[in-house]
């Protein structure tokens, strides 16, 4: 059976990287009715965040890439675990499998102990610098016999363990994204496989946990490659069979540097607060180096999962196009249907300041009206629920901006007071879009007046903006009142 995992450290937020790594992983797994493992590689714990898994669980599910094995989340956010790989899929509580196979390593002559200080380590890179030779470890301590490292440990010495990488010759693999790889082993470290304070690092817990749980495929970013040389060699070490793998081309900024924070928001949870829906997410997130090969952008996850292929994803860096993300946000929120736009915009709504509960208490049949109104207009949820404000309270304008392009002040000081004693004709009824439309308009052409010198200045008298919704749209939610309302605050600005 095929089986992915996303195996993220809890140090913050998910980041977008992550999400496509856990994206491409699942429909992967998917696609091929296998499953999708999440794992918690938390050993590193200076870099540990107390609820970094309860955020990446978060923004997993918010965006349903949920896993099917592994670390999970219940409704009311607890987090539990299912599948069994002979222990928990939280590394930090793993470390018994761990050592066990890090004594193995040693006996077999496959790994050793180091007691270089990092002061040595520090004055080996400066020289190496300085020199311009290649950095790394110069493996000080590999032909150490066991019997003096354990006096040594015995005595009280620190200690870390290194793997003994091949010295000659070069690891061959085939990735599944870029082909052939070939890297020569000298160039390769002898990676530290257990830190001094008994947590293994990345590589050889990386190595265990995907040999017990099973997995058949690693999907991950291109800044792993270097290390699978070091995953292959411990895979033979073990005499186990590695997995497939597959590395992902890097998210760019636009400026071709790598994606990252100093470059403005990253994390999931930050476009989330943002107001992007999950589904944009998922559609923008999926195209980051992926392609159908057609002309098609939009897909739900289950059309994505028919879809999904490694054969389909690029080799070169992936550009991250925040107008795109804008444009796939903005379809998704204007197909929404009332329920839904109601019931996701509210939340911002409240956050925003822009009404309060008690304001919008009753409202209900008011609101849909509004949201409908800028809908079409704006990018997120957040853009949503503040564009609706000028219902609420006009802004302060200047009255230069009543006057259009083609006309003057004197015209629309004419124009307004003929133009509110045409509107308090109109009955309560009446104040509906199309109607009005279409009485101002057969008004317009009675009077001769052109649809610039009457439109404009009515629109900019409801919204108090230079861009806005057109200006029939804008009395219907308005109501009678206050657009008559409007209309004379406007003429007292005249």
């Amino acid at each position: 059976m095929i089986k992915t995992r996303f195996a993220p450290s809890p140090t913050g937020y998910l980041h977008v990287g992550g999400l496509r790594t856990a994206l491409y992983s699942y429909l992967f797994a998917k696609k091929n009715e296998g499953k999708f493992v999440l794992r918690i590689e938390d050993t590193d714990r200076e870099r540990y965040v107390a609820d970094g898994i309860a955020n990446i669980l978060k923004s997993l599910y918010w965006a349903g890439v949920i896993p099917d094995e592994g670390v999970q989340r219940k409704e009311n956010g607890d987090i539990y675990q299912t599948g069994d790989c002979g222990g928990s899929y939280i590394q930090s509580e793993r470390l018994e499998i761990y050592k066990k196979h890090i004594d193995e390593l040693v006996e077999k002559g496959h790994a050793y102990y180091c007691f270089c200080t990092g002061e040595r380590l520090e004055e080996l890179r400066q020289f190496q610098q300085l020199n311009k030779l290649p950095t790394g470890y110069d493996r000080h301590c590999r032909d150490i016999s066991i019997e003096e490292a354990k006096k040594r440990i015995a005595a009280g010495e620190k200690y870390v363990v290194r793997m003994k990488m091949p010295l000659t010759g070069e690891t061959v693999f085939f990735d599944e994204v870029k082909g052939e790889v070939r890297i020569k082993n000298e160039l390769v470290d002898d990676q530290v496989l257990l830190k001094s304070d008994g947590f293994p690092t990345y590589h050889l817990a990386v190595v265990v946990d995907d040999h017990y749980m099973g997995i058949t495929h690693i999907i991950r970013g291109d800044e792993w490659i270097s290390s699978v040389p070091k995953h292959i060699n411990l895979y033979k070490m073990f005499g186990w069979e590695a997995p497939k793998m597959a590395h992902l081309p890097l998210l760019l900024n636009s400026d071709k540097s790598k994606l990252s924070k100093r470059q403005g928001d990253v994390s999931v949870e930050d476009y989330r607060k943002k107001g992007y829906l999950p589904e944009a997410m998922i559609n923008f997130v999926v195209f980051l180096g992926w392609n159908p090969g057609d002309e098609r952008e939009i897909f739900t996850l289950e059309e994505l999962t028919k879809e999904f292929s490694l054969e389909k994803i690029g080799k070169s860096g992936a550009v991250f196009n925040l107008e795109k993300l804008d444009w796939y946000n903005s379809q998704y929120i204007s197909k929404l249907n009332e329920k839904e736009l109601v019931n996701l915009t509210v939340p911002f709504i409240l956050s925003s300041g822009v009404m309060t509960e008690k304001q919008l208490s009753g409202k209900e049949e008011w609101l849909v009206k509004a949201l409908n109104l800028e809908k079409g207009r704006v990018n997120t949820l957040v853009e949503l629920a503040q564009s609706i404000g000028f219902l609420l309270q006009v802004p302060d304008y200047q009255k230069e901006l009543l006057v259009w392009k083609k006309g003057s002040l004197e015209e629309v000081k004419k124009v307004l007071p003929e133009l509110k004693e045409l509107l308090n004709n109109f009955s309560v009824q009446e104040f509906e879009s199309k109607n009005l439309q279409e009485k101002i308009g057969e008004w317009i052409t009675e009077k001769g007046y052109s649809n610039g010198s009457v439109l404009w200045p009515m629109r900019v008298a409801l919204s108090g903006m230079e861009k806005s919704p057109p200006p029939f749209e804008i009395a219907e939610v308005l109501g009678k009142e206050e657009t008559v309302s409007r209309i004379e605050l406007a003429i007292a600005k005249m």
